[in-house]
């Protein structure tokens, strides 16, 4: 249908999405196809034109992939989010605190390369600045208490610069297992997952200050419950290939715990 004069003042040919967006045309149809984002309108030529709405919905895609969700998490997320604004909200918070924490760790790499061009002695605690876990700081709180935040916090500043390389490598490892595993097709109950499992619940009672760790504990509500803010949360579920990988870390981590905590 040919667009009146009012409606293609207020919408954008899809070159000139693709081009603002910093993607591609065959992007934007291929989003199409998939139902993800519609046009407002297509003119006679078979153009696709885009309102304020679809780019809002737009933005949140881009966002969304950039938080390591794929395609069909993305389509999942919309389905139960349908409040645009609140959710952009979030992703605002989210964005400032890692805005936060990305401007934290370039001053640490602008100090360490100018000490090292200096001769100077390098201070570790300064070089890890912006990559600890201190992030996490009011969810632990929230959901653990003050004294949990306080046990973990204490933990991981008393370790050294290798130990804390190492438990970093160790965590990195078990993610990139999980997307693997996850993307191989594996059930969430095969041997190979719970062994996943099984080596995620020992990560976790690693860590001094969670109910894993501590004599008595609730462990299963906690694994279980970390588990579900794995996929409720884009920034955990980024650690896992997106929100599907995480929803198979979930699904490993609840057969897991049902057999054997």
């Amino acid at each position: 249908m040919e667009a009146t004069e009012a409606e293609a003042a207020l919408d954008w040919p899809i070159q000139d999405v693709a081009r603002m967006a910093g993607t591609t045309s065959r992007t934007l149809r291929h989003y199409d196809d998939i139902g993800l984002l519609k046009p407002s309108r297509v003119g006679r030529n078979g153009y696709r034109y885009y309102n304020a709405a679809a780019l809002l919905q737009l933005q949140r895609i881009l966002l969304l992939r950039g938080l390591g969700l794929g395609l069909p998490a993305i389509a999942e997320v919309f389905q139960h989010e349908t409040d645009a604004l609140k959710a952009l909200s979030r992703h605002l918070d989210w964005l400032r605190q890692e805005q936060a924490r990305l401007a934290r760790q370039v001053l640490s790499v602008q100090q360490t390369i100018e000490t090292v061009k200096g001769g100077g002695e390098l201070m570790a605690e300064k070089m890890f600045d912006g990559f600890d876990h201190t992030q996490y700081k009011d969810e632990v709180e929230e959901r653990w208490g003050k004294e949990a935040y306080a046990k973990s916090d204490a933990w991981w500043r008393g370790m050294g610069t290798e130990q804390k390389q190492e438990w970093k490598s160790r965590a990195e490892k078990l993610g990139s297992d999980w997307i693997a595993a996850s993307g191989s097709g594996l059930a969430a109950d095969s041997p190979e997952a719970q062994d996943l499992a099984r080596r995620h619940v020992d990560w976790l009672s690693s860590i001094p200050g969670t109910p894993a760790s501590e004599s008595g504990g609730d462990v299963k509500g906690y694994v279980v419950g970390l588990a579900e803010m794995y996929v409720a949360d884009a920034r955990f579920a980024a650690n896992y290939g997106g929100e599907a990988g995480a929803g198979f870390v979930r699904d490993a981590l609840r057969a897991y715990a049902k057999k054997n905590l």
